[in-house]
């Protein structure tokens, strides 16, 4: 039990050391900041989100999001489509900077998920993602019986 326990905490926790310092190098050309890349993904993805809906595909807590939102959109990466909606809740959306900026990031990321999955059948891929999934609602649902 001990190694399994191991081998998965630690396994978990490099990859997620990892993914850190890549956002990090890979933004380092763009002035911007681990916790950026999501949001400017998202959004390249998406056209328009409102903060909330960032907070819920992220995974991050709004204090979080509205610190990378405030930072992105003094640098100019985004701007707040809408002035009439209350700020949580007005769409977002990327400025001609942020655009650039959203595609050259997007084809980073999948670059490196290319090489991350290297070895890796479809099927396999697939798998994992199920896997994991599935772990991830396991967890979630022992952190709710805590509260």
């Amino acid at each position: 039990m001990q190694e399994r326990f191991q081998m998965f905490t630690v396994l978990i926790a490099k990859i997620s050391r990892s993914i850190r310092r890549i956002k990090t190098e890979e933004m380092a050309e763009f002035g911007l900041k681990s916790p950026h890349v999501s949001c400017l993904y998202y959004l390249y993805k998406a056209e328009s989100l409102t903060a909330k809906e960032l907070c819920d595909i992220c995974e991050e807590d709004k204090a979080a999001i509205s610190r990378s939102i405030e930072y992105l959109e003094s640098a100019g990466y985004i701007v707040c489509a809408s002035k009439a909606h209350k700020r949580y809740r007005a769409p977002l959306e990327l400025s001609e900077k942020g655009k650039l900026a959203g595609e050259r990031i997007v084809g980073k990321i999948d670059r490196i998920l290319e090489q991350a999955s290297e070895g890796l059948s479809e099927a396999d891929r697939m798998k994992m993602y199920q896997s994991l999934s599935l772990i991830s609602d396991n967890l979630q649902s022992i952190c709710e019986a805590y509260d």
